[in-house]
């Protein structure tokens, strides 16, 4: 099934450095990189021009397979991240029935391999009615235990309104803990001040008050100092506050910390200012805050307080978006576009190349302990992405591939396109068209490489 390809004159960006060279791809693998000759290939691309990366690791999105396939399932947003440059992704456990034992993990697997253009693994959910049977587990075979998402099954769920629970968990898990970071209690308060004031017909500028930066900074205040108490492995979702970035250390490499946070792609993008134009479109919890988060966060990405880039990718129909306030749906899709908002960054100087590699590539593979992926090395995956960074279009509906039909992004220019992307070395999209000849293979870490 996989072709020999030699992939000529690419300025290839990997760690740290971009050098103009030859990629050599066969069985599935990186075969060889440097000055090559084009003889016994099976197809030869010239990427004079555009830029090599290492393929995208999303290592947060809700691909909503199963229960709520109506909105997503593993096929469509696989292969709109594709689409996007993303060759690999975790899920999160709040699909339905939520992902709380290892029998409906291992069914999450199973639908995958069969549907997935992308690589894959998924979080083992994690609340306050299984942690004794998640600790009653081998957790280093896990890729990570998670919470996110599983408060909209019934209050309660969130660890971090739970310091009991979070001692619990802290002192005896032995994965990564990834976890929503909010305090329930404030967000409540301030839902029924609002309510009373305003009705359930609130504006959506009212959102990151009523998820507010006091609830986010002392939910994430206090699950840090539980997590050094019990040297645990934290691993603090979707950051969305400049004050909580002052919670992070900078001082020690990714290897070495045992605490840990993302920034997702539209807190990056987006900031209350845009609360007027596109409304319930961009209600995620936790919320899009201020203009001086948004840049604050951004300043912490560069100086690595934030060790990753994600997207939180998480579809709704827009009859579930375009409801009132209280009934309208948080989340919304970004996995096909979120390597563009960040080459547009890049565009205006926000941002290096070297840089977009190491958070949306090089450091989720370090940080999950992901089996040769996440570099362009010899040995490694075949996991890349061509771009064109010349190359203008504009989200529209008629390119959009997620099911749900919508992104918030539409109308937004780009100047960059992807045109090749290459999954465990098969050219799965191939300047628009896509070939899906295999599916993705689960993402092998750690001990369970070994």
């Amino acid at each position: 099934m996989n072709q020999d390809i030699l992939i000529k004159n690419a300025s290839i960006i990997n760690e740290g450095r971009s050098v103009v060279g030859d990629v050599r791809i066969s069985n599935g693998r990186i075969q060889k990189i440097g000055t090559l000759e084009s003889e016994a290939a099976d197809r030869v691309i010239d990427a004079t021009g555009k830029v090599l990366l290492p393929g995208i690791i999303d290592a947060q999105v809700h691909f909503r397979d199963p229960g709520l396939t109506h909105k997503a399932d593993l096929y469509t947003e696989s292969k709109a991240a594709v689409a996007g440059g993303v060759t690999s992704f975790i899920d999160m456990p709040n699909t339905v029935p939520n992902t709380l034992s290892l029998e409906r993990l291992q069914e999450k697997f199973d639908l995958a391999a069969g549907k997935s253009l992308a690589n894959y693994s998924f979080f083992l959910g994690v609340n306050g009615d299984n942690i004794d049977e998640v600790l009653a587990m081998d957790t280093s075979q896990l890729i990570g235990v998670s919470d996110d998402g599983l408060y909209f099954t019934k209050k309660g769920n969130l660890l971090a309104d739970s310091p009991e629970k979070m001692e619990k968990l802290f002192a005896n898990c032995k994965s990564i803990i990834a976890i929503h970071s909010e305090k329930e209690e404030i967000v409540e308060a301030n839902e029924e001040a609002f309510r009373e004031k305003y009705g359930e017909d609130l504006p959506a500028k009212f959102h990151p008050l009523i998820r507010s930066e006091r609830g986010c900074y002392e939910a994430t205040e206090r699950a840090i100092a539980i997590a050094e108490k019990h040297k645990a492995r934290l691993h603090i979702l979707h950051l969305t506050t400049e004050a909580e970035t002052h919670l992070f250390r900078n001082d020690i490499p990714l290897q070495e910390k045992n605490i840990t946070t993302e920034v997702s792609v539209h807190h990056l993008w987006f900031s209350d200012r845009d609360y007027e134009r596109l409304g319930m479109r961009i209600k995620w919890n936790p919320a899009i805050k201020t203009e001086a988060d948004r840049k604050g966060l951004l300043k912490s990405l560069l100086e690595d307080k934030i060790d990753l880039i994600t997207t939180d990718h998480a579809p709704h129909t827009l009859e579930e978006k375009e409801q009132t306030y209280f009934k309208s749906m948080s989340g919304a899709p970004m996995v096909q576009h979120s390597l563009n908002c960040m080459l547009e960054f890049y565009k205006q100087g926000l941002i290096s190349l070297e840089k977009l590699v190491e958070k949306m590539c090089h450091n989720p593979a370090i940080l999950y302990d992901m089996t040769h992926r996440g570099y362009i090395r010899e040995g490694y995956y075949a996991d890349l992405v061509l771009v064109d960074l010349d190359s203008p279009w504009t989200v529209a509906k008629d390119n959009i591939l997620y099911k749900c039909g919508w992104s918030p992004l539409e109308g937004t220019p780009f100047q960059t396109q992807v045109t090749h992307t290459f999954v465990n070395g098969n050219l799965i999209y191939d300047s628009g068209t896509f070939h899906e000849q295999a599916y993705g293979l689960p993402i092998a870490f750690g001990s369970k490489s070994k």
